[in-house]
């Protein structure tokens, strides 16, 4: 019985373990997003998507499918700095759904001399070949 007692808290702690280190991954891809957006480079902004036609963004025009479609969207909507603004991300919700799978949940705010705008956004982010990238973003 103290075996299985001591197998079953082995295993335990290496899948908290490797949860943690996941989390961090992901926080790091939404760290690098943020650091990339207030540079005004969109371009490694777009390094936390996936890289594919079937990558999905919901925002308030509707439903995007691609990433070369989302990046033109951004692109467009945020044109210079000024649009673009300083960007805060606040993180709500992590959640693990499987091995493979991240759902977050946050909050997203850009101070703009424009003028402030701020939001929520779900994400749900997929491990593809050994990386955390968006593979869906509601962002509202």
């Amino acid at each position: 019985m103290k075996n299985i007692f001591v197998s079953l808290l082995f295993l335990f702690s290496i899948t908290v373990d490797a949860q943690s280190k996941d989390e961090a991954a992901i926080l790091k891809v939404l760290d690098d997003q943020n650091a990339a957006w207030n540079r005004g480079d969109i371009d490694a902004f777009m390094k936390g998507y996936w890289e594919n036609d079937s990558l999905m963004f919901v925002g308030k025009t509707g439903v995007t499918y691609g990433w070369t479609n989302t990046l033109n969207n951004y692109k467009k909507g945020y044109p210079d700095t000024a649009a673009m603004g300083k960007l805060t991300f606040t993180s709500i919700k992590v959640q693990r759904l499987s091995k493979k799978y991240y759902f977050i949940v946050g909050k997203w705010h850009l101070k703009r001399s424009i003028g402030d705008v701020s939001g929520h956004y779900n994400l749900l982010m997929e491990k593809i070949d050994g990386r955390w990238v968006i593979t869906a973003d509601h962002s509202s």
